[in-house]
């Protein structure tokens, strides 16, 4: 064979498949849809872990919404409307749910496969790019609090607590807040350093749970107050829910829709730009 042919095949090899293979050339390779197979395959058996997050708003509904609703009786709605304190609850538990379901696979899981199993090595030594990574674990992520809100929705429904055919529209408004608390959950995953640092993550969702109107309405904080809790994610999730289970929707819906698509695009910007400088470099 002559020599410049040989020449030729040498450099053709690393530039094609080891240099591809190691360090891959783009960020994206449009294979995102195998991360979401196998993280299938994985938990395929584990269908008693994926269901329990929803079994925690369901204990709440009861316990608060139907317990100490009897004793709060009925309450003010959305638009002035007089409500059960069941109906008024239930959104709120329902907007929690889908960002715990997505909350706890994107900052738990995800660290573990990325500190202790050396999985995103593994798969950046493939084709796959930090862009697939971050898209494939914050889809499964978004699948898994879509399941708790699919559970939680048609409890809602055997309770008679959606009292519009806006309801309908709950489901996917869960899937946008779920992917929007996974893609931020997982870019944040990307800057903790051990198991300790967890205790930050209780401290973000505790209390916005508690205090994001998800118990009472906004009118009981002080002006001040009112405006911090309005600037919080799990506000306008909780917004939202009510506002579409209610049947009370206007333009606000959509500057809630619109907070959750930015929080979306941001979370997914970081998370695959922290991937990409944590494992490529």
């Amino acid at each position: 064979m002559p020599a410049d042919v040989m020449a030729a095949d040498v450099t053709a090899v690393p530039r094609s498949g080891l240099l591809l293979r190691v360090l891959p050339s783009s960020m994206y390779a449009g294979r995102a849809s195998v991360l979401v197979e196998r993280s299938f395959l994985v938990n395929r058996r584990a269908w008693l872990a994926i269901f329990s997050g929803f079994f925690e708003p369901l204990f709440y509904l009861l316990a608060l919404g139907v317990g100490f609703g009897s004793l709060v009786g009925e309450v003010t709605g959305p638009s002035g409307e007089v409500i059960s304190y069941a109906a008024f609850v239930a959104p709120a538990l329902l907007a929690s749910s889908a960002m715990n379901g997505a909350v706890y696979d994107a900052t738990f899981n995800i660290f573990f496969k990325f500190k202790y199993a050396k999985l995103y090595d593994a798969m950046l030594a493939t084709p796959l790019g930090p862009v697939d990574v971050a898209i494939g674990e914050i889809v499964w992520a978004l699948l898994r609090g879509g399941i708790y809100a699919v559970g939680f929705l048609a409890v809602m429904l055997g309770m008679g607590l959606i009292a519009s055919p806006w309801g309908l529209l709950a489901l996917p408004a869960a899937l946008l807040v779920a992917l929007a608390f996974a893609a931020v959950g997982m870019a944040a995953t990307t800057f903790m350093r051990s198991w300790q640092d967890f205790d930050l993550v209780q401290l973000v969702i505790l209390p916005m749970f508690l205090f994001c109107t998800t118990f009472y309405p906004l009118s009981v904080y002080p002006g001040a107050l009112q405006a911090v809790v309005q600037c919080l994610p799990l506000y306008h999730a909780v917004e939202l829910m009510r506002a579409l289970t209610t049947g009370v929707v206007g333009w606000g819906v959509l500057v809630h829709v619109a907070y959750f698509a930015v929080m979306s695009a941001i979370g997914l910007f970081y998370a695959s730009r922290r991937l990409g400088k944590l494992l490529l470099t």
